[in-house]
């Protein structure tokens, strides 16, 4: 296998005519790289992400073409997909107000060009999922907002619409899932593909504590930051270190990578019903 492009997660080699995606324990925060992983988390990820792909089949094909069928090594983090043409585009769906998009929403009252209702505080329900794409930067730089139209020019009118739907179905399909389990889902991303014959196709991770952000619903009160099972526990942290977001970020204490992780589980097991 060759290695054909590290992200800042994953890793991709080619096999033939296919892609082995390996999921690390690398975890990015503001599309920075932090120097210390977060033990298990690649495993967790790759788990999370094949459990969502099964209860999502019937809204849109994936990539999936195996769990197994990968080298040892990388056996459990790993998924053999087939090759896609990547869209330029990031597909983000909102449910709450937070985040990025709660700041953007503070400064223009709007999210990725989505005029929004007024007087709206951290963490509201907005009255309908909203998609609000950004941009696919490059490594060392940071995804921006943008709005439908853009989409459009990027990918033509059919396409965007294309694109919109699913993520909001996606979106919408796993809110519900996870409302079951007594989760919230506040927004997630989501990449998506064009496999040889046209077709759309959902790629990478999905519905994942490194893509989405998770609240316990009966702990979940707008208008304060929630407590969440994903990466904010992390973005928080080096927030509160006082990390500018630009330098080479500090080192993860022990406590914070312990609790980082427990989270990571705490969520796999809420959504699978499974032990980790």
């Amino acid at each position: 296998m060759e290695l054909v492009h590290q992200g800042k997660v994953r890793d991709v080699y080619a096999d033939g005519d296919e892609l082995v995606l390996v999921a690390s324990d690398r975890l990015s925060i503001y599309d920075v790289i932090l120097p210390t992983p977060i033990p298990d988390k690649g495993a967790i990820l790759t788990r999370l992400s094949l459990w969502w792909f099964d209860q999502l089949a019937g809204i849109v094909p994936n990539h999936v073409i195996s769990a197994t069928d990968v080298p040892a090594e990388f056996a459990g983090r790993a998924i053999r997909v087939r090759r896609l043409d990547m869209l330029p585009v990031e597909c983000v769906a909102r449910g709450y107000l937070t985040g990025g998009g709660k700041q953007e929403y503070d400064r223009t009252g709007t999210v990725s060009g989505v005029a929004l209702e007024p007087g709206l505080v951290e963490a509201a329900k907005l009255p309908e999922p909203v998609f609000t794409p950004s941009t696919k930067a490059p490594a060392g730089a940071h995804d921006e907002p943008i709005s439908f139209d853009r989409v459009i020019a990027e990918v033509g009118q059919e396409t965007a619409e294309a694109i919109r739907d699913i993520t909001l179905a996606v979106y919408t399909r796993g809110a519900e899932l996870a409302a079951e389990r007594g989760v919230l889902i506040a927004d997630t991303k989501i990449e998506i593909g064009r496999a040889p014959d046209g077709a759309l196709v959902l790629a990478d991770e999905v519905l994942t504590p490194d893509s989405s952000r998770f609240w316990p619903a009966d702990d979940y009160q707008p208008g304060r930051v929630q407590f969440s099972f994903d990466k904010q526990f992390v973005r928080d942290w080096a927030t509160d270190a006082g990390w500018d977001k630009k330098s080479p970020p500090p080192p993860v204490p022990d406590d914070v990578v312990a609790v980082t992780r427990a989270r990571y589980i705490d969520i796999y097991e809420r959504l699978t019903g499974e032990s980790w």
